[in-house]
């Protein structure tokens, strides 16, 4: 399965929060059979919310990509198809984080890991309990 890791799924799994994250995205993570991404967006959002609400962070934000790289993950960078279908959708969901993963998930045929129930009105495959 190829999947994409949504932001607080990432940050639980580096956190090692395992109960935190569903059973079955618990599974998808630890399967090494899977392809797990991690969206450029996600950074933006990560350094975004750490800047602006001081969160905690198990990794610093400037490690980032390499964190990423070890966990085995693979980036996912945003492509301008990206940016362009995620505007285009006609949902009351603003959240532009959101919409770009959304996006990538429909556009490059992952299942988005997430327990953010706003992702039950886009067209992408989710996956977490």
């Amino acid at each position: 399965m190829r999947c994409l890791l949504d932001t607080h799924g990432l940050i639980w799994w580096w956190a090692r929060y395992p109960k935190l994250l569903g059973t079955s995205a618990y599974a998808a993570l630890n399967d090494p059979l899977n392809d797990i991404f991690v969206s450029a967006a996600t950074g933006w959002e990560v350094a975004t919310k750490n800047r602006t609400h001081g969160i905690d962070l198990p990794v610093k934000v400037e490690d980032f990509e390499a964190a990423v790289a070890d966990e085995g993950f693979i980036t996912l960078d945003v492509t301008m198809s990206h940016a362009v279908h995620a505007g285009n959708y006609d949902l009351p969901h603003r959240d532009p984080f959101d919409r770009l993963l959304a996006a990538q998930a429909e556009l490059e045929g992952l299942t988005l890991l997430t327990c953010d129930k706003a992702f039950r009105d886009f067209p992408c495959k989710v996956l977490w309990d």
